[in-house]
């Protein structure tokens, strides 16, 4: 089951020839092959996702995953585990941004398969590099600092492998927060197409005719 601050978790009644049967709704997705990653990303959060992630590649590494992520980042060490873990998998994993992808769930969309990272048309998605506060002695602080800056260069290296950009650019969009549309991140790399709903899909179609 899914963990999140939430004050309701909807369940979900199926029938079945014996009767019916409860699911809270995270566990309901998750039968059909989907993640929901809707919170800021903590080490419980992450080792939720990655129990999720070997559990659905232990069931079929044929079948796609796929991941739904609307956070505003969080951890980077919590987030890199994730993304390990997407990277070790088999099954191809299917990722799309609902409202908004910031800092770390950035690279986390970014890493989806080739060709299977969408968002839809209203998302935002922000780029930033990692910050913190740390407080005790000079060598202390120090070490912290030397720490950050090697993160930084771990998740600047990853975000050049997925969306073919420069390391340097990817340096120099991030010292600040870098926000973009859905539409500037296809040209980015970070996503591959948006996702539009199936009507307005159907009036894109007709107007290419």
């Amino acid at each position: 089951m899914f963990i999140f601050c939430y004050m309701y978790v909807p369940f979900v009644i199926e029938q079945t020839s014996k009767g019916e049967r409860a699911y809270d709704i995270w566990s309901r997705l998750l039968m059909e092959r989907i993640i929901f990653l809707g919170s800021p990303i903590t080490d419980q959060v992450a080792n939720t996702i990655i129990a999720q992630l070997l559990y659905l590649d232990a069931e079929s590494r044929e079948k796609d995953i796929y991941i739904y992520i609307n956070s505003p980042g969080g951890s980077i060490t919590a987030g890199l585990a994730i993304y390990d873990t997407m990277q070790y998998v088999g099954a191809d994993l299917v990722t799309i941004c609902i409202g908004q992808c910031a800092s770390m769930a950035t690279v986390l969309l970014s890493a989806g398969a080739q060709g299977k990272r969408f968002a839809l048309p209203n998302s935002r998605i922000m780029l930033h590099q990692p910050w913190g506060g740390v407080e005790g002695t000079a060598q202390d602080i120090e070490i912290h600092a030397k720490e950050i800056l090697r993160l930084r260069k771990i998740v600047n290296d990853i975000l050049s492998k997925h969306t073919g950009q420069p390391v340097s650019k990817i340096e120099q969009d991030t010292q600040r927060d870098f926000f973009m549309s859905a539409d500037e991140a296809v040209k980015y790399g970070i996503i591959d197409k948006i996702i539009f709903p199936q009507k307005e899909s159907k009036t894109h179609k007709s107007s290419k005719k």
